[in-house]
């Protein structure tokens, strides 16, 4: 299969949450309206940003649902399907592919690990089978799945077994990592970068397109960051990505990824409360997160 040929920004989609904690899937529409104009290329909806492994089955299905009704015709949208229970992955991968979702991804089971490169390979092919004519994404991640392999190697396994591996989603500050598997692998599959704050070194070692939360509220900076690097501009690059690691910090010292929705909430776009094991930013520390952020300088850089 050919790659999905995404470039650019790819906004990893937030799941919006009513104050009782249910999904609110009416308030998608509004975050694929969003997400065109601030300049996004497509959504990676149901990942770690989505709360995807915290939502129920069902739950993960309405939401796609939402997201792919709501962006047909405008913006791709990769849904990822990745579950400790392999049944209910292949489920959820047949299910991306009857409402017309554009590619599906993939973690790794993280409860039981699988305990080889081979054994890494089977959980993916059974995801595949799940979606026979959609590209799927491997979706790297070890810091939260707990799931650290040889890459390289396993894409090398996995592209000779998977016919429909058609990218990857690589989320570690491993740079030497993605740039082998750009060397090696780019040319058939995408290799996407999955660290926001550190997307100018993705771009260097290859990347063209990339996964991040935070260009869910501060596109703008990055498609700065990635005109500035394409035109040579380097130091223009550093400047933009240096407030990219500023902002990143201050977020995640506010209850990490539930930062990040709060950081929605703060520019207008409210997605709602945080579901357990994460805890809700608010309050007090919601004003805490706004004056950081105002003091150096986010609501001026980050959004225009």
């Amino acid at each position: 299969m050919q790659p999905l040929g995404l470039r650019g920004l790819v906004a990893a989609g937030m799941t919006p949450m009513r104050p009782d904690g249910s999904v609110d899937v009416e308030r998608i529409p509004t975050l694929v309206d969003h997400g065109e104009r601030e300049g996004v290329a497509a959504f990676y909806v149901n990942g770690s940003t989505g709360e995807g492994p915290s939502l129920a089955g069902w739950e993960r299905r309405s939401t796609a649902e939402a997201w792919v009704a709501a962006a047909r015709g405008r913006l791709p949208v990769v849904v990822q399907v990745g579950h400790n229970s392999l049944v209910e992955a292949r489920e959820l991968a047949a299910h991306a592919e009857e409402i017309g979702a554009d590619a599906v991804s993939a973690v790794l089971p993280s409860y039981f690990k699988p305990p080889t490169l081979e054994a890494a390979v089977d959980c993916l092919a059974e995801v595949a089978a799940g979606a026979p004519t959609l590209p799927l994404v491997y979706y790297h991640v070890p810091a939260l799945s707990g799931v650290a392999l040889d890459v390289p190697a396993f894409l090398e396994l996995a592209l000779q077994r998977i016919r429909t591996l058609a990218g990857l989603k690589y989320t570690e500050p491993k740079v030497f990592e993605f740039q082998a598997c750009v060397e090696r692998f780019g040319a058939r599959i995408d290799c996407l970068f999955g660290a926001d704050e550190m997307l100018l070194s993705g771009l260097a070692a290859g990347a063209h397109g990339a996964v991040g939360s935070t260009y869910n509220f501060a596109a703008p900076l990055y498609r700065r960051l990635i005109a500035a690097f394409e035109r040579g501009d380097l130091e223009a690059a550093r400047r933009e990505q240096a407030r990219s690691v500023e902002m990143v910090r201050v977020i995640l010292r506010h209850n990490g990824n539930a930062g990040l929705k709060a950081t929605m909430k703060l520019i207008g776009l409210d997605c709602g409360p945080s579901r357990l094991p994460q805890v809700t930013v608010g309050g007090t520390e919601l004003e805490a997160l706004r004056a950081e952020l105002d003091a150096i300088g986010f609501f001026d850089w980050a959004r225009g």
